[in-house]
This record gives C-alpha cells, structure tokens and sequence, in this order.
C-alpha cells in the first residue's frame, strides 16, 4: 500500500515496520557491503569537493588513497554519482573506530564542527530509499539481511521506521513533512483496528 503527501509517494512498510540501528551488533555492515557507493545529490558532491581537506583527516589511510587514485565519487550504472569504494568494498568515507565498527569520516568532522553539512542524505535516511520521478518523489523501505539486529531492536522498542529516522527526514522533507507522517500514522494506526 502506498500513501501520498504532496509529492511524495511513500510506501506503508515505513509506518508498519519497526527498526533502531543496533551498531553493536551490526558494525556499521551497510557501509562495508553492498554492491555500490552511497548515492549522492549533485549538491553534495560539491560540498564534498569544496570541504575534502577538512574531511581527510578523519579518513583511514585506505579510504585517502581510494579517492587520490580514483576520485571520490564515480557515475553508477544509471549515471548518478555514488561514494567512491576501498577494493569495491567499504565507502572511501568509512573509518574504523576502537570496537572495529565503521564511521562515517563525512559525519565525524560535521559532528566536531569541522564542515557545516552532515553526511550523505542516501546514508541518513537508511533503510528509507528515495527515488526521484519528474512528478514525484518515491520512498520506500529497504529490506537487508544485515539490518537484521535493527529490526529486532526496533520491533522490541516498537520504533516504527519513520520515527527512528525523523532526523533525516525533517532534514530531506521539512518539519511539516514529518509532521504529516506522524497524522498519517495515526490514520493508518486507526483504520488497522
């Protein structure tokens, strides 16, 4: 079932199903797996270009010589910029923390003021997926077996998915967005009784 509000057309698995990142057990997999870079907004690749001396220093070494080599970002199948990748595997944006858990440099310097945006919006709003249409904007709920201890986690909190991620997504879409997805749930919330 979907759900509409203004232009955006959301799937009803983000009010039904539930989720809370559980890095502990997880460690960060979404950034380390997977078969491409995090998508990027045409603006964000050139915030990245502009502030890269003060994201590098919270880079790993491996992810650095990724981005010299290779740039830091590279066109996907469907031409759209994507985080460039360590040997196809983790984000060149990625570093490793004491518990081996990944990071996001991008987010670690936005986080001790050393850029003023926050990382990419693609990796913010995970397990939500966007996708742009001319008439409208897509969002749905992706499901990985890596998330596994999130959805647990989430189920026995009872954090539904939108809620989890009301950051990102007052980020993406504006307060009032967020707001009608709280009245949407209320209605969804009803008619399910």
């Amino acid at each position: 079932m979907l759900v509409e509000i203004n232009n955006k057309i959301i799937s009803t698995e983000v009010f039904s199903e539930q989720f809370v990142c559980d890095l502990s057990k997880c460690k960060g997999a979404c950034c380390v797996q997977g078969d491409g870079g995090a998508p990027l907004k045409q603006s964000e690749v050139e915030l990245i270009r502009d502030n890269l001396d003060h994201i590098k220093p919270y880079m790993n070494r491996k992810g650095i010589d990724a981005i010299k080599e290779n740039g830091f970002y590279y066109e996907d199948d469907e031409e759209q910029p994507s985080t460039q990748l360590v040997n196809k595997k983790e984000c060149a944006f990625v570093y490793f923390d004491k518990s081996n858990t990944a990071q996001c440099s991008i987010e670690t310097a936005y986080k001790d003021d050393a850029i003023s945006f926050n990382k990419p919006i693609s990796c913010h709003l995970y397990p939500i997926r966007t996708k742009d249409f001319i008439e409208f904007t897509a969002l749905n709920y992706e499901t990985w077996n890596i998330c596994s201890p999130a959805c647990e986690l989430g189920s026995s909190l009872k954090v539904p998915v939108f809620r989890f991620l009301k950051e990102p997504l007052t980020r993406a879409f504006g307060a009032d967005f967020f707001e009608e997805l709280e009245r949407v749930n209320e209605e969804l919330k009803k008619q399910n009784k």
